[in-house]
């Protein structure tokens, strides 16, 4: 992709521009957010200038291999062509950096794994589902705290809810929200038949600088007596809180700690609600193309299956088939799911910018 020099000036005029008002603010809202501004774009200014530099290099070097002095021209010439190999990758890069992309890409997450069809199966493998996250958050760095739980009968859960903490979260797992199905002989199962059930995952950004107004008038608070695997303080205190968002209908819960600590906690992941539900409703104006895109986060759509007989697992969204189920499972190879649909994401981008150029 031959990127327009008025773009890169553009991104570079920008850059100089938050520095030398850096210097000169002295409110410290302003200044905090010329320092995210300036974070963000110190990257591609770097790759921007990176760029511009082996570009300036490629007329000197072919005015020496048209020059009279054999050994100068052949060395110019090696070293054009290592150029010319060079530039595509660094205008790939510099174009991924400035195709559009989603603003929550680093935020921490709000993860939701429910059970869906298939009962006391399907309670089991969301139990399966959200353990592979838990490893996977370990593997990356990320601290895992639930929120929330309702475990099946036999094991599971009916629902979890949990926040994920940690740099690029969101922009990593944003790509599991959907139906996760199940093909596998339950214990339970006498005669060997293969069931199959289905768990529904949901990943919601957690921003940390976006403020999200709710009106004390718009919600009600309930306490009730948790219910889990035992213990007196299970059954004996009030601690559990139930949030009701009235406009919405939207309610959370939190059964974890102490009843100040649920309020908190619930009231944090209903922020994440209502702030995804403000993502979704600007998403479904945007272009029709956006439908197609990978990183689409309908949870309706069945997106993977787990198939324990044939230790495959595949994803129907890139057509990605990998005969790893135990890796998978373990959160160690979740990763070699999530780069292609990361690598798919971004050829979308890529081509939304080519659209926007062209």
């Amino acid at each position: 992709m031959r990127l327009p020099q008025a773009r890169l000036d553009q991104v570079l005029d920008r850059f100089r521009e938050i520095e030398a008002r850096m210097g000169a603010a002295s409110d410290g809202a302003e200044i905090v957010r010329l320092a995210k501004e300036h974070a963000e774009l110190k990257p591609v200014a770097e790759a921007v200038e990176a760029l511009a530099r082996v570009r300036a290099e490629a007329p000197e070097l072919e005015e020496m291999a048209a020059s009279g002095d054999r050994e100068m021209a052949d060395l110019a010439r090696e070293e054009l062509a290592a150029l010319n190999e060079r530039l595509p990758g660094l205008e790939r890069e510099v174009a991924l950096l400035l195709a559009p992309k989603d603003k929550d890409e680093s935020a921490s997450a709000i993860l939701e794994v429910r059970a869906g069809t298939g009962g006391d199966e399907a309670a089991l493998f969301a139990g399966d589902l959200f353990r592979m996250y838990q490893r996977y958050a370990q593997l990356h760095g990320w601290r895992v705290e639930v929120d929330s739980v309702s475990e099946g009968e036999v094991g599971g859960y009916k629902e979890i809810i949990a926040s994920i903490t940690g740099e690029g979260v969101f922009g990593r797992l944003k790509f599991e929200s959907g139906v996760h199905r199940v093909q596998r002989v339950p214990e339970t199962e006498a005669g060997g038949r293969i069931h199959t059930s289905a768990a529904t995952v949901a990943v919601l950004p957690e921003p940390e600088d976006v403020e999200i107004e709710i009106n004390d008038a718009d919600i009600r608070i309930d306490t009730y007596r948790s219910s889990g695997a035992g213990g007196q303080h299970v059954n004996k205190t009030d601690s559990a809180v139930r949030i009701t968002h009235l406009p919405t209908g939207i309610v959370v819960t939190s059964s974890e700690k102490s009843q100040h600590q649920n309020r908190a906690r619930a009231m944090k992941v209903l922020q994440a609600r209502l702030y995804e539900q403000k993502r979704e409703a600007i998403d479904s104006e945007r272009a029709e193309s956006r439908k197609s895109q990978v990183g689409s986060g309908d949870r309706s759509e069945r997106i993977r299956t787990y198939n324990f007989p044939q230790g495959r697992v595949t994803d129907h969204r890139i057509n990605l088939t990998l005969y790893n189920l135990p890796k998978v499972l373990a959160g160690e190879a979740l990763d070699e799911i999530i780069d292609p649909l990361i690598a798919e994401d971004q050829a979308a981008r890529l081509a939304a910018l080519e659209d926007e150029l062209a």
